[in-house]
């Protein structure tokens, strides 16, 4: 069997006892040994009230202490946990509880009015470390020996999606993260990116537990807190456009033209494509090379990333992560002229769908790749260029629009925070619709956008409409929710 990942933290423990594991917005600064403690003690609660191996335990949370003890905690019973963001809604709690038939449902309520707001519906008391908790009988006949987590994935309706990640899955993705970040037991993360989601669990928690590092938790976004940590010791910063673009906003308006840190040393981006004038301007601001990456649930985050030793103009997610596959099946629907949907294998890939056979036999090649459903190009040094999703693909007069190309383009401008483009049909053919972010002060005029459009995009790539507005529909991740977007055009 492999290392299970309360045994990382151990060894991390019998290495660093005394070293700073985290910090979270309640007060808590624990070291490697107190979060260690916290988690045996959470384990042995749990146990008493009624969670055994192979049982699931649900936790809605926001960031904090106490969620990562629960994390740990389940590890060492032998149960799966199951992270859900408590912003969500009380429905899709439901279904979520409906399919994984969780033994027990941990609240983090001291730290989230939501995550309140559903133990109190649902009627769960107070156990331990401000965690409320409700005890549900126990349906432990999955076997899931291996399996530490499900991540449900995000949808919008029919039955949830849980992608079942192992122990070592886990481990793989936060040695990976430490290889290619090369992070140090100095470093100190900034963990803003939900626990909850894969890049947060994998990335940030798993990749500074097998580094020793300590992460700054913060339950929720926001630029000013992010400046804050910013010049005030830390040295990691993995985020999603829509953090950097409102944070270099919120710079701008206390008068900087760069970030004043003297301590960060490794800033990425993900989620979305690179612009090269944006990615210039982005360096300029932190003062260092800006990494890309891309990667998904079903991998445990990190497929490709880049590791840039200075300023360039690659735009790309660069080479496959260390231990990790990468090909293209150029048959695929929207495919062409070298580009094709993205198959993956290595240590990070899923073991399955819970419950699913069917959805996980399909995403399966017969030997064994996943399929992404994402398209992308590998160029001659072999790195990795991400296209679009195949089912996002727009194709306009007969020809193939990918989203991020055009989403690039706007992002260049001045006035554009960031963007967001999808496909709508107007008489049998897909339109070109793009829903731009701008700051309340400084409103672009349209038709400038359009011509900006024009210098970058050829004549079929180019928006047929424009839509501004101050926010766009955005995940607890940053991840732009584009099945919203439509609304927008009713407002």
């Amino acid at each position: 069997m492999s290392d299970r990942i309360h045994t990382i933290l151990d060894r991390r423990v019998a290495a660093q006892r005394d070293a700073p594991a985290l910090t979270d917005t309640l007060g808590h600064i624990w070291n490697y040994d107190e979060l260690a403690l916290a988690s045996n003690d959470l384990a042995d609660k749990l146990t008493q009230l009624g969670v055994r191996k192979n049982d699931r335990i649900m936790i809605l949370m926001e960031n904090c202490a106490a969620a990562l003890a629960a994390i740990f905690a389940a590890s060492r019973i032998g149960a799966a946990f199951i992270p859900i963001n408590a912003r969500q809604s009380a429905a899709e709690i439901a279904r979520v509880i409906a399919h994984a038939d969780p033994a027990a449902i941990l609240f983090t309520a001291e730290v989230s009015g939501e995550a309140r707001a559903h133990a109190d519906e649902l009627g769960a008391t107070p156990l331990h470390l401000g965690l409320h908790a409700l005890a549900r009988a126990s349906n432990p006949d999955d076997v899931l020996e291996e399996v530490a987590t499900i991540l449900y994935t995000t949808g919008t309706t029919g039955t949830p999606k849980g992608v079942m990640l192992t122990h070592a899955n886990l481990v793989f993705g936060g040695q990976a993260t430490r290889e290619t970040r090369q992070l140090q037991n100095s470093d100190i993360l900034y963990g803003v990116l939900p626990i909850s989601h894969v890049f947060g669990l994998v990335s940030v928690l798993m990749g500074a537990t097998v580094s020793g590092a300590s992460i700054r938790l913060e339950p929720r976004f926001a630029p000013a807190t992010l400046y804050q940590a910013l010049t005030s010791g830390l040295t990691i910063l993995f985020a999603v456009p829509q953090m950097h673009a409102l944070l270099m906003q919120y710079t701008k308006e206390q008068g900087h033209d760069r970030l004043p840190s003297d301590t960060l040393r490794y800033v990425s981006s993900g989620a979305a494509p690179l612009d090269p004038d944006w990615k210039r301007r982005a360096e300029a601001f932190y003062g260092i090379p800006l990494q890309n990456g891309y990667g998904m649930t079903e991998t445990s985050a990190g497929v490709c990333v880049t590791r840039h030793t200075d300023s360039n103009d690659d735009i790309s997610v660069g080479p496959p992560s260390p231990g990790v596959k990468v090909k293209l099946d150029l048959e695929a629907p929207g495919a062409e002229g070298g580009v094709g949907e993205i198959l993956v294998a290595g240590g990070g890939v899923m073991q399955g769908y819970f419950r699913n056979p069917d959805d996980t036999a399909q995403v399966f090649t017969n030997d064994g790749w996943l399929r992404t459903g994402d398209l992308g190009m590998i160029d001659d040094v072999g790195h990795l260029h991400i296209k679009g999703r195949s089912k996002e693909l727009i194709i306009h007069g007969g020809f193939n629009v990918y989203p991020p190309e055009v989403e690039a383009a706007l992002n260049d401008h001045p006035q554009v925070i960031q963007c967001a483009v999808i496909g709508h049909v107007e008489q049998g053919d897909e339109k070109v619709y793009a829903f731009v972010e701008v700051a309340r002060n400084d409103w672009p005029d349209e038709d400038a956008l359009h011509q900006f459009a024009a210098t970058r995009l050829t004549g079929y790539k180019r928006p047929s409409r424009i839509v501004l507005t101050e926010r766009l529909p955005a995940a607890a991740t940053g991840k732009i929710l584009k099945h919203k977007l439509s609304d927008l055009l009713n407002d």
